[in-house]
């Protein structure tokens, strides 16, 4: 989506809702810290399975980090958000405002329809 072209296509690696919702999440941790995949899974509300095919995802497109550890004899799996993941995240929400505002600009809302019982 470019200024010129508001209703330009969005990020479709971010586009698809689960996605959003975690890229929206991690978004709001400082740069450079990390989520536990236990907890990013409570926050969703998602399946173990389904958050995992989802990240895989965005880590192919090189929007997140994912670090697997132990922390003692337990595993542990650390997701973050990459610099390129963050400045994916801005272009989208800025993309997905231009959008909402050229709707509200050239599409005025239709009247209301009035009925009387």
């Amino acid at each position: 989506m470019t200024p010129a072209d508001p209703m330009g296509e969005l990020d479709p690696v971010i586009h698809a809702q689960a996605r959003l919702r975690v890229v929206a999440i991690l978004s709001t941790l400082a740069e450079g810290d990390f989520i536990t995949f236990p907890s990013l899974q409570g926050l969703l509300r998602m399946t173990a399975g389904n958050l995992s095919v989802h990240l895989r995802k965005l880590e192919d497109a090189e929007y997140i980090t994912i670090v697997k550890t132990h922390e003692g004899r337990t595993p542990s799996t650390l997701i973050s958000l990459t610099y390129r993941g963050r400045a994916a995240f801005e272009a989208y929400t800025a993309a997905l405002r231009r959008l909402l505002d050229s709707v509200e600009s050239n599409f005025p809302r239709p009247e209301q329809e009035h009925r009387t019982g």
